[in-house]
């Protein structure tokens, strides 16, 4: 190896280092670029945080992770008691009105189921005639009624089903 170095010229010899120190100048200067980048990467994912070094930040997101899987199992339990006490609210309504007797003109009776989703609730029925008004209210289970039903207020449960539908 000592003979091929002194079979070089000088020049060579200087040359080839000039070309060495040239590659080792760009080498220095991508990856001064990369270390910016990297930098302003860093800089950027630790702004915000009241921390020094990764391992912290990573930390504190973790503790942040947990508390928002926490708060959303709460919140999940919470939405599902919600919609299992309207499924049992009495929010479907129907209302019938018909002429109960022949000789009045008007439409001054009726019926009107008040409802829960699961068909739960009562129907009352206003029967008009030209000196009184009867009140009657019969209690509903799953769209059924331990009472007889008249058509009327038949009429009216099926009007409450219709609105659910909807």
């Amino acid at each position: 190896m000592n003979e091929w170095l002194n079979s070089l010229q000088p020049s060579v010899l200087l040359a080839l280092m000039l070309l060495i120190t040239i590659l080792f100048f760009v080498f220095v200067i991508v990856l001064s670029a990369k270390l910016k980048k990297l930098r302003k990467t860093y800089t950027k994912m630790m702004s915000g945080l009241q921390v020094t070094n990764v391992e912290e930040a990573l930390l504190q997101v973790q503790e942040r992770i947990d508390k928002l899987t926490e708060v959303s199992d709460s919140n999940q339990n919470r939405l599902q008691s919600i919609e299992e006490a309207l499924k049992s609210m009495k929010a479907h309504v129907g209302v019938y009105r018909y002429n109960a007797f022949g000789d009045l003109g008007a439409e001054m009776s009726f019926s009107v189921a008040i409802l829960s989703e699961r068909q739960d609730g009562v129907v009352l029925t206003g029967i008009h005639n030209r000196d009184d008004t009867f009140m009657y209210a019969k209690p509903i289970t799953a769209g059924q009624s331990q009472y007889r039903l008249t058509p009327e207020e038949e009429e009216a449960i099926s009007r409450c089903s219709a609105l659910e539908r909807k």
